[in-house]
């Protein structure tokens, strides 16, 4: 039984019921996590030395079967919708009993980690696992307390995750055999089910996103951060696809981190010490800091090799295109330690437009941001899907409802704040089609994006000429270093201006459909601020 020295952990886990058990790990290294990984013939090594493992039935989250205790101190406070699905305390503790008494006889892996990079922020967080991967996989993503910090370290929540057991849904309240409920109450998130790790860090992003918000006044975002030469903070929203990951990856600028963060009073800074990065079609020319960061150490999941090889192949998409590696945040060459950094000049909403309406650069008010902000949109392209030729539109309030426990409205309001206080510059950047949508006109070039981005964080845009949008009233800039000045207008791009006009129309109303659900509870400044229809 491999037990660390500092502390008393068997006594611990009997103290939450968890008893009985065959071997207990405590904290152990990479190295020995991933050995017994493939001792447990659980995973096996590709020729980078990452560990690659299959999570099995699911290969991303389980949103339907995510569930928040309904309690004395939720019941009021969460925003219950189609992401926040009140659970009973009755039916946790059922469930709680089932994985706990489940462990009896196994092995079980314990992590001590951390959340927040911000001392003042800290949260303690001890993940128990039954799978050597899974405690790698905390390892890699959470903060990593030095040793002589274990010997009074006190876990604020406890993460239980426990793949092989399944829920019964006659009995227990779940919708199907999988499940993840946080317990606000017992500071404790039970999940079983499903091996997927990403329900580990979401869960946790989900506690943060309401812990920090509701009890410390600070702002959590679903948002990647890099930090300039001179010590500026850019802040960088946005959904899969729109190129967040991409275009914070700046080798002139240091990484802070590339998913979530805090915003305190005086700072900006990390939940995580890691990155959980999609895989899907990596190469070195596209990602370099990601492709290399992927050696020993890091962790690939539902990643294919090449025939007869273990070479990764990165365009397989046999097992899901949600391929996903973890690594440690300093794995990245230019990554910032402590990852925190000053209040943010500049912030970008990213916006992946395959309808071709929206500018490729435009300046907004503190009203267009909050209202852009609890929109959250995009627009996909199924690309590789026979017939679907057509953009859909995605809206996700604030850049995660998933993860958002609060009405977004006061996540939005806090931005706002901030904003104002701190004379913030909001930017939304389309990264996606112009001069028509998806199948008419082009993507809009990378090269270019950079370049208005950069044009903004070097202040080249203060003192620009701007027109505002005459349907999303955004402010548009009539010049940029380093772009056609043609491409500035969305419409000046379309063959046929009518088209465009049409086009905009429509996604107007797309907008103000699905705002009316946040309507209520929106102060008139963001009310204002809904494209003309």
């Amino acid at each position: 039984m491999q037990i660390s020295s500092v502390r008393d952990t068997l006594r611990e886990l009997r103290e939450l019921g968890i008893e009985n058990i065959a071997n207990l790990h405590y904290q152990l290294s990479p190295d020995d996590l991933a050995a017994q990984t493939l001792a447990l013939k659980q995973g096996c090594l590709s020729d980078s030395g990452a560990l690659v493992v299959n999570t099995g039935e699911f290969t991303g989250r389980s949103p339907k079967d995510k569930f928040i205790v309904k309690d004395s101190i939720t019941a009021d406070t969460v925003n219950w919708n189609d992401f926040n699905l009140p659970f009973t305390p009755e039916n946790f503790d059922r469930l709680y009993s089932k994985i706990t008494r489940y462990f009896s006889g196994k092995s079980v892996w314990v992590r001590d980690c951390q959340a927040c990079a911000d001392p003042e922020y800290r949260v303690n967080i001890r993940v128990i696992t039954e799978t050597p991967w899974a405690s790698l996989f905390a390892y890699n993503m959470f903060i990593r307390p030095a040793e002589e910090e274990l010997e009074t370290y006190e876990p604020d929540w406890t993460v239980i995750q426990a793949p092989g057991l399944h829920a019964d849904p006659a009995t227990d309240g779940t919708r199907q055999h999988n499940f993840a409920v946080v317990n606000f109450t017992q500071r404790m998130i039970i999940i079983g089910g499903s091996a997927y790790t990403g329900e580990i860090k979401k869960g946790v992003f989900t506690i943060l996103n309401y812990l920090l918000p509701h009890t410390k006044g600070v702002l959590s975002m679903h948002c990647s951060a890099n930090e300039g030469k001179n010590g500026d903070t850019a802040v960088f929203f946005g959904l899969s696809g729109t190129g967040k990951t991409t275009l914070s990856a700046d080798p002139e600028r240091k990484l802070i981190g590339d998913d979530e963060h805090g915003w305190t009073p005086s700072a900006i800074f990390n939940f995580e010490g890691g990155c959980y990065a999609k895989t899907i079609d990596l190469s070195e020319e596209k990602e370099p800091a990601i492709f290399h960061a992927i050696r020993e150490g890091a962790l690939l999941e539902n990643t294919g090799f090449f025939p007869g090889t273990n070479t990764v192949n990165y365009a397989d998409k046999t097992i899901t295109e949600n391929t996903r590696v973890s690594y440690p945040l300093h794995y990245i060459s230019n990554a910032k330690e402590p990852s925190v950094g000053v209040t943010p000049k500049n912030i970008f909403f990213l916006t992946c437009d395959a309808y071709g309406v929206l500018p490729p650069i435009s300046r907004l008010t503190p009203g267009q941001a909050m209202y852009q902000f609890i929109s959250g949109y995009t627009a996909k392209v199924a690309g590789t899907e026979a017939g679907v030729t057509e953009p859909k539109s995605t809206f996700s309030a604030c850049f995660g409802a998933p993860f958002l426990p609060l009405h977004p409205a006061r996540y939005a309001q806090m931005l706002g704040e901030k904003m104002r206080r701190y004379n913030v510059n909001v930017w939304l950047i389309n990264t996606g089609w112009t001069g028509g949508p998806y199948g008419t006109g082009n993507r809009i070039k990378l090269s270019f994006t950079r370049a208005m981005i950069s044009a903004a964080l070097k202040g080249e845009l203060e003192k620009a000429a701007y027109k505002n949008h005459e349907v999303f009233g955004v402010a548009i800039p009539e010049a940029v270093p380093g772009v056609p000045a043609e491409m500035l207008d969305p419409r000046n791009t379309w063959a046929d201006g009518n088209a465009y006009d049409k086009q905009a129309a429509d996604l107007a109303a797309q907008f103000v459909k699905n705002f009316e659900k946040y309507a209520g509870k929106a102060d008139p400044e963001i009310l204002e601020a809904a494209p003309k229809v």
